[in-house]
């Protein structure tokens, strides 16, 4: 009877330890598609610049990290991943403030600011797509062909762009996505608000850079406050200047001007009033006619 319990057990403690062993070292393991995704993170088409390689490789390496995207992360004093916010319109945002990690913007700052060795795309998604910076950029129209790895791709319209990533090539991108995911390598979304893409230049910054100040300032199709618009700067604002018209005579903020400026990276023009400095701008030209193309 001894011999049969013994024998009894010895079989249940077998069983148990063949039933228990796989889950236990999945559990200790990394899942395989989150090391496949890791394995996936890198530039997947040549013609990368060094700079946004060194991009790609900082926001890689949060991917092979298990780095959570949480709202409003990224977004310190520096760059760098921070504890996120509760999203009042995202139920799924509920444990960002426990999470460190980034939101798209946030991820965008960190790869840049290791590339460039400095914080030159702070900002959200909206100000880093028209970044002073812009080397080139590039309607949806004209799809993924003429872009290299390390452009960014960014979503929404003129007036409100909501997301931004990290272009790898061959129809993949590096995001962080939305609350309760980690971030990811994603197949490029074309058919979902896809705007257009901006390729950043780290270097020194060509043309008549000047500064915005105000809040809500809105910028125009044309050089009227009657005409449509295209973006409004949230806050003061680091902008190049193409040139400047006498158009429409303008009362805001207690000055009276006419003279306009047209903004090549939003396409689209913004009184002299909200540029910090005299009202007709020193060193920038006067504008042909017709209306200059960016």
């Amino acid at each position: 009877m001894l011999r049969r319990t013994g024998l009894i057990r010895t079989l249940i403690l077998l069983l148990a330890f063949f039933l228990w062993t796989p889950a236990a070292v999945a559990a200790a393991s990394p899942p395989a598609s989150a090391e496949r995704e890791a394995a996936a993170c890198g530039p997947l088409a040549p013609g990368a610049s060094a700079a946004a390689e060194r991009a790609i490789a900082a926001a890689c390496a949060e991917v092979a990290a298990g780095t959570w995207y949480t709202w409003g992360g990224g977004h310190g004093a520096q760059p760098g991943a921070t504890y996120g916010q509760i999203d009042p319109t995202d139920p799924d945002s509920a444990h960002d403030p426990e999470r460190l990690g980034f939101d798209c913007s946030g991820l965008v700052r960190h790869a840049y600011a290791r590339a460039a060795g400095s914080d030159i795309l702070n900002g959200v998604a909206s100000s880093q797509y028209y970044t002073h910076r812009a080397a080139e950029r590039f309607t949806a129209a004209q799809g993924l062909a003429p872009l290299l790895p390390g452009d960014l791709l960014a979503w929404g319209t003129s007036q409100d762009l909501h997301h931004i990533a990290i272009y790898l090539g061959a129809g993949k991108m590096v995001e962080a996505k939305e609350s309760g995911t980690k971030l990811m390598v994603s197949d490029v979304r074309l058919n979902s608000g896809y705007f257009g893409a901006v390729r950043v230049e780290t270097g020194p910054v060509t043309g008549h850079v000047h500064q915005t100040w105000g809040t809500g300032v809105w910028t125009k199709a044309e050089p009227s406050t009657a005409a449509a618009r295209v973006y409004a700067f949230p806050h003061s604002t680091t902008i190049r200047v193409q040139c400047q018209k006498h158009a429409e005579r303008v009362t805001a903020e207690g000055y009276t001007n006419d003279a306009w400026s047209y903004l090549p990276d939003y396409k689209a023009w913004v009184t002299n009033i909200y540029i910090k400095g005299p009202a007709w701008l020193d060193g920038v030209p006067e504008c042909p006619t017709p209306t200059p193309e960016a």
